[in-house]
């Protein structure tokens, strides 16, 4: 599984990319698309939304299951990726790049040493 060095990771499988202005992008890890099968839908929040980590946000669905996406961070969503709607298979094809799902604008930059660098993630896949 491909796992980026630059990211960071929570341990419901979502990946997390620091950006400027204070802002997160946010997808599900290759490991988690790979677990899903194909994915055949993408339920994306609002933008606007308000959430706080570990809130149930969006959905995926794929051909074996539905899986909820969780906030890995407290913050407002300022952005989604509305390209998901016609393909949702971006996930599978494209977990780290055009697969993305949304960004976060961070509430507070604190809560992002709760989540594991690449090689934690790894130890808790592979383990």
């Amino acid at each position: 599984m491909l796992t980026p060095d630059d990211l960071r990771y929570s341990s419901d499988h979502e990946w997390i990319k620091v950006e400027e202005n204070n802002r997160a992008r946010i997808g599900i890890t290759d490991y988690a698309q790979d677990a899903l099968g194909d994915v055949v839908f993408v339920e994306l929040p609002e933008v606007g939304a308000q959430v706080k980590l570990g809130d149930s946000i969006s959905e995926v669905e794929s051909t074996k299951s539905v899986s909820d996406i969780y906030a890995p961070i407290t913050g407002l969503v300022v952005e989604v990726n509305n390209d998901l709607g016609d393909e949702p298979e971006r996930l599978n094809s494209d977990p780290y790049g055009e697969g993305w799902i949304f960004v976060i604008e961070l509430a507070d930059e604190s809560e992002l040493g709760s989540l594991m660098d690449a090689e934690a993630y790894v130890g808790l896949t592979e383990g």
